[in-house]
This record gives structure tokens, sequence and C-alpha cells, in this order.
């Protein structure tokens, strides 16, 4: 009777253990699949392991789409601003820019990223 019993446990065991696997190797956490409080930790994450000079795709492949953009074109040079929420501060439903962290590209290169990066963004 014990044999019995701790065969089915480890099968039982043993079940999980592939379902677990299943899960992880077949449903990629994206983040356009995760609510916002997920988003907004998973974003603070990301973002400290971005580098300066990172490509504007390479930022997208590692935090998936912007919740805010702009852009503007000084001359030849392209300076494009992307808002990812990191931070919650009002329940009313919608994403504003003092809620995210920008980074700002130089012709599709990652050139800086904060509140202060942004501040001299704006006064250029």
């Amino acid at each position: 009777m014990n044999s019995k019993v701790i065969r089915l446990i480890l099968a039982g065991i043993a079940m999980y253990a592939v379902f677990v696997f299943m899960v992880i190797a077949f449903y990629p956490d994206k983040p356009e699949n995760m609510d916002w409080k997920d988003r907004e930790e998973y974003n603070r994450v990301q973002i400290t392991k971005l580098k300066l000079g990172s490509t504007r795709e390479e930022v997208l492949a590692l935090l998936g789409t912007p919740d805010i953009t702009e852009a503007k074109q000084q001359g030849v040079t392209v300076i494009q601003v992307m808002f990812f929420r990191t931070q919650h501060v009002r329940a009313d439903g919608l994403t504003t820019q003092d809620e995210c962290t920008p980074l700002l590209f130089e012709n599709d290169k990652l050139i800086a990223w904060g509140d202060g990066a942004y501040s001299s963004y704006q006064n250029s």
C-alpha cells in the first residue's frame, strides 16, 4: 500500500513538473500581456538593463510597445522620446508622462533616459 501511494505522489510531482515546463516554454511573458502592476515592475527591471547606444529596435524588443511617444526633427537629427510606465501616481485609468520613464533616442540610438534627460530634451 505504501509503495502505491509513493508512486502516485511521484507521478503527481512529475506531471506538475511537465506542466510548469510547458507553461514556461510555450507561454512567453510578453509586456503586452501583463496587467499594469506587472508591467510597471517589468519595465523598471528591463530599464536597468539598458545600455547607451542600443538601437530603438533592441529597446522595443526588450520593453515592448511604449505607452507614450513623441518626436521632433532638428535638421538631419531625429529625436524620439518613448515613455514606459514605471510607477503609479493616480487611479484614473490613464497612463500619463509622470507615471513613465522617458527614453531618448537620437537617430534611432538610445542616448539617455530618465526625467533629467527629458527635461534637457524639452529645453533644447
